[in-house]
């Protein structure tokens, strides 16, 4: 069996998505290790764990933990509000109805729960906190509070000392300069994107040079290294992928967009690289029967 690089080569994976594609997540996860990724980044979504104030329920994020683990597998856990996949902002019902200072303990309650579950499994080797934790124009529901945050990285650090902290860019150009400050800097990579407000497929302004000279100032002002958290490799249309037909997914991501994305990331220098679009990838080997997406991507990380 085939293992890509974890060094290099990591992926995202979601059950909420997979869920949106009608598919079995743990099919979709043992398909993502069979065909040879060993560092994953996962999701501890509140809405999910927590339906009820008090009473938590990990059994999902327990199995799916245990199924990489058992792989000798490198797991980035996301903590926090704010994670990866529509609505972005995954708050439990009974969480939205509290007031601003109930809302904060109820978070950070939870985060320490996240925490001290999983702090003794050595497959966990990093936290990513709050995903683009400063973004107000993107997810339903958004709560931006940078003194909340940087109190919950605080909570995070003192709970867990040993591990490392991995926060995301809240724009695809910004650099931290106010804080909190992580320990790792991730960057998201996207070139094609559907823009509502124009109604009209765009092209990101995104280029290597861009994430070159970012890297290096954030090395330089704050001594943190940076990689790519989050690489386009699936679909951004007008609609949700599974509502849009093959030509207009083929709109934003195409066989050749594909190549095109991994050769560009691949040519900032920075690693690992995180790739986003698992399900999708699965969803259409499975459901559509064209396995022409995940070929290309393999292909493409074979050789980049």
């Amino acid at each position: 069996m085939q293992e890509f690089d974890q060094d290099k080569w990591g992926v995202s994976f979601s059950i909420k998505q997979c869920r949106n594609f009608g598919l079995d997540s743990d099919d979709v996860l043992k398909w993502l290790i069979d065909v040879g990724f060993r560092r994953f980044r996962l999701m501890s979504y509140w809405d999910e764990h927590e339906v009820e104030k008090g009473v938590l329920d990990f059994k999902s994020l327990d199995e799916q933990i245990t199924t990489v683990g058992k792989t000798g597998g490198n797991i980035s856990l996301c903590l926090g509000v704010r994670q990866p996949r529509w609505p972005e902002n995954h708050w439990p019902a009974w969480a939205l109805e509290l007031d601003s200072q109930l809302r904060t303990e109820a978070i950070f309650n939870y985060v320490e729960s996240v925490i001290r579950r999983y702090q003794d499994n050595p497959a966990i080797k990093s936290y990513q906190l709050e995903n683009e934790a400063l973004l107000k124009s993107f997810g339903e529901n958004p709560d931006i509070d940078r003194k909340r945050l940087r109190r919950e990285m605080a909570l995070v650090k003192r709970l867990d000392p040993a591990r490392r902290v991995i926060m995301t860019t809240s724009t695809s150009w910004g650099i931290p300069l106010i804080g909190p400050i992580p320990d790792i800097v991730g960057f998201s990579f996207y070139q094609v994107m559907f823009n509502n407000r124009k109604n009209k497929y765009t092209l990101s302004f995104h280029k290597p040079w861009l994430d070159r000279l970012r890297a290096h100032m954030i090395k330089i002002i704050w001594g943190k290294d940076s990689f790519i958290h989050e690489l386009q490799l699936d679909p951004w249309g007008p609609h949700a992928i599974w509502e849009m037909n093959e030509e207009e997914q083929n709109k934003s991501m195409s066989t050749s967009q594909i190549r095109k994305n991994i050769r560009l990331a691949s040519s900032i220098g920075l690693s690992p690289i995180d790739l986003w679009g698992g399900e999708w990838w699965y969803w259409r080997m499975i459901k559509e029967k064209d396995p022409s997406i995940w070929q290309t991507v393999q292909e493409e990380i074979a050789t980049n």
